[in-house]
């Protein structure tokens, strides 16, 4: 590092320090964030909502979490489609339309998805192959920002333009993702390429286990876990960071391609969406110092060793456990839950979900304990888990969450073409000195 910039930058922060209380005095809230950890409103939304309170006489009361997906219960949608192959490809068209379709409707739907699986001629050869890269999310932003150049159209932001352009995207993204990591195990792990040409008969989640795999096959048990954890990432209301990130970038008029980019470097982030494997290195370590037989004693001592900063990162912190919203229950994680318990069965590794249940329990007691506060496992405690019993290597886990959230993301940037149409354009007050101009000679 350059000496002479580190100092400069040491010497700034003397000059440009903005004191905390500040803040409070001008009521600005920090992250957009209000003083409860609730978020500042920022717009309205007809696509998803994020249940993790309710009011009683004007007060915040701890309930239990839902997620609605346009108004649905997200709990009703996957109890009541067990076993539907293509349940997040209806999922995708409830989110796009508003509605659920009837079953011609749907049948369409899936024939235009599957249809876009198709990659632009020699794309694969020349952009994934051709170019490898270690860092799968880096590889994959550019992946989208490639497409604008195969996009015969690609700067219309028409609503029915980004439609079709959003739709083109859900298809192609789970299978640049499975390629680009064949690309990199081939290149950087120096192990055996596999390539599958596409199956236009399968859903979304069986494409990926079937291009991901040596042989291209899975079970309908592991499909099914998958197709469950895509619906659940696949919205989270628009005040998340990166569906927010899509919304203003889009909301210049740029292209469709930079505003996805840019929602996937947003998501790429540790603090959205790399959590997951937060958890998964959090519990092997756990579960490699005291066994997975450890008493609850013993869970108990290690779990206030973390909160103590004494193990893990020595940050004081859980992973998997707390929301910004959900108080009393996350719904995702609870339905995901359900999914691993039975996936662990297939697998033989209930002792393993056992011990991340148990982990759980005693987690949420000894942080009430300390803080006085109610906490729940969110959607990324059991997310890891049920990734790698599913055999997705680690690098895809944040790559799973972009592809179930781009419908999502789609959604968003189309309602806000509709009804809003303004660049998204807050303000911040400056709290700076004003200063004269002097002289280099008299500095």
């Amino acid at each position: 590092m350059d000496q002479n910039i580190k100092d400069c930058f040491k010497k700034s922060l003397d000059e440009t320090a903005i004191p905390g209380e500040l803040y409070k005095k001008y009521s600005v809230k920090k992250g957009l964030r209000n003083e409860d950890g609730t978020g500042v409103l920022v717009g309205l939304t007809n696509i998803s909502d994020v249940v993790g309170y309710k009011k009683v006489d004007g007060e915040k009361v701890d309930d239990y979490g839902t997620l609605y997906y346009r108004g649905i219960n997200v709990k009703d949608i996957v109890e009541n489609g067990k076993g539907r192959r293509f349940l997040y490809e209806e999922v995708c068209f409830l989110i796009l339309f508003g509605y659920l379709p009837n079953r011609e409707e749907l049948e369409h739907f899936k024939k235009t998805i599957s249809d876009h699986y198709t990659l632009p001629e020699r794309y694969l050869e020349l952009n994934i192959l051709g170019y490898p890269e270690k860092n799968l999310m880096n590889k994959l932003q550019r992946e989208v920002l490639m497409l604008y150049s195969y996009d015969d159209d690609p700067d219309n932001v028409g609503v029915l333009e980004t439609l079709y352009k959003g739709i083109d995207l859900i298809a192609k993204i789970p299978v640049i993702v499975s390629y680009t990591y064949q690309s990199k195990v081939h290149h950087f792990d120096k192990g055996s390429m596999i390539i599958h040409h596409q199956n236009y008969d399968y859903s979304i989640a069986e494409q990926i286990l079937y291009l991901l795999r040596r042989d291209g096959t899975f079970s309908n048990k592991e499909a099914e876990v998958l197709n469950t954890a895509l619906i659940l990432h696949a919205d989270h209301g628009g005040g998340n960071n990166s569906t927010f990130t899509n919304v203003v970038i889009s909301s210049t008029g740029t292209d469709i391609y930079s505003a996805i980019s840019g929602a996937i470097g947003s998501l790429k982030g540790p603090k959205h969406g790399g959590a997951n494997l937060a958890v998964k290195k959090q519990m092997e370590l756990v579960i490699n110092e005291i066994g997975i037989q450890a008493s609850e004693l013993r869970i108990r001592q290690i779990v206030q060793d973390i909160l103590d900063g004494d193990f893990n990162d020595h940050t004081g912190l859980i992973y998997g456990i707390g929301h910004a919203v959900y108080t009393l229950s996350d719904p995702r994680s609870e339905i995901l839950a359900k999914q691993c318990e039975e996936l662990s069965y297939e697998k033989f590794r209930h002792d393993e979900y056992e011990f991340y249940r148990k982990f759980s329990a005693i987690a949420i007691e000894e942080i009430y304990k300390r803080k006085g506060i109610h906490v729940c496992t969110n959607v990324d405690f059991y997310s890891g888990l049920v990734y790698d019993m599913l055999g997705i290597p680690e690098d895809l886990y944040t790559l799973l969450f972009v592809i179930g959230r781009t419908v999502g993301w789609v959604a968003h940037n189309i309602e806000s073409k509709l009804y809003s149409g303004r660049i998204v354009r807050p303000a911040t007050k400056f709290v700076g000195e004003l200063k004269e101009y002097k002289n280099i000679e008299d500095r």
